[in-house]
């Protein structure tokens, strides 16, 4: 372990958030969330792992981190780092597996849908959220405030 991550190592504070993990080349090669970031952050670094983290520990030269107010945000925030930096060491999350967005469509009568499609789709988009129930549950309080067409579009 270097001096550079030893020092950071005694700067993490005990609140939730979510932290980088950077090679030599200043590439984020892990992207992970914690309730207790001084912990979690430690743990790498004391006791023995399996292959996967071991080498991971081997790569990192620098470690950064960002404070949430709680583990629902460092959840999410932890979500759109992995997407956004794409870190090889990131194996759930990576694949297609997407969290639902409330989707209001850009179509001539819009509708209120939800969907996990944001790439493909256009529209305005909101979320992500990462339980499935709170999605139809705010697509339903949506719905009865919002008169939006609900039947699908004659192809």
């Amino acid at each position: 372990m270097n001096s550079l991550i030893k020092a950071k190592l005694e700067l993490i504070p005990e609140e939730p958030g979510c932290y980088l993990m950077k090679d030599q080349d200043g590439v984020v090669i892990y992207v992970g969330k914690a309730k207790v970031l001084r912990n979690r952050v430690r743990s790498y670094f004391t006791g023995s792992h399996n292959l996967k983290t071991t080498r991971l520990v081997s790569e990192i030269r620098d470690i950064e981190y960002i404070v949430t107010d709680n583990e629902m945000e460092a959840f999410i925030l932890e979500l759109n780092l992995i997407k956004q930096y794409n870190p090889k060491y990131n194996i759930l999350l990576k694949d297609d597996k997407t969290y639902p967005y409330i989707q209001i469509t850009d179509e001539e009568h819009p509708r209120l849908i939800i969907t996990r499609n944001v790439k493909e789709n256009k529209g305005e988009f909101f979320g992500p959220y990462p339980n499935v129930s709170a999605a139809r549950e705010v697509k339903q309080l949506l719905d009865k405030m919002f008169p939006l067409r609900k039947c699908h579009p004659l192809q």
